[in-house]
């Protein structure tokens, strides 16, 4: 796994582009992950957390996050497209004041979804209950921030 490069760097490099502020479409993405969280907070409540659900909750909550990111990149005006795209996103939340830790964090759920999609990757109930913590942690504060 690559160390997450700056903001800054994707931006030079292309994988990034200014844009005019899209307020409609982050206001969908917004509502996208309401519905999201929503269901998995349901599937929590009525299923639980368990070895065999793990994997969906950890991409769940990824998505419900990166929904949230994206929105805020639309609002302020940036779009990001291509390999290393979700890379590009996962660092603006150190454009948001995210700390390092979170930001670290968040680049190893992207790394391991990754690696569930297309490598077969099995993550167990310990660490699917970790990262359903972050994501309740980072929620409000990234729908907080989107206009």
């Amino acid at each position: 796994m690559n160390a997450i490069k700056s903001f800054e760097i994707y931006f030079r490099e292309g994988l990034v582009k200014k844009i005019n502020p899209d307020f409609q479409r982050a206001k969908n993405l917004v509502i996208e992950s309401e519905r999201k969280k929503a269901s998995l907070s349901e599937r929590i409540e009525k299923i639980g957390i368990k070895n065999e659900n793990a994997n969906d909750y950890v991409e769940y909550c990824y998505d419900i996050i990166m929904l949230l990111v994206r929105a805020k990149m639309y609002s302020e005006g940036y779009s990001s497209s291509g390999q290393g795209a979700h890379e590009a996103e996962v660092s603006y939340l150190k454009i948001l004041g995210f700390s390092d830790n979170d930001v670290n964090f968040l680049d190893k759920i992207r790394y391991f979804r990754n690696g569930m999609l297309y490598y077969g990757t099995i993550l167990d109930k310990e660490y699917a209950e970790k990262v359903v913590r972050f994501m309740n942690k980072l929620y409000p504060i990234l729908k907080g921030m989107v206009h």
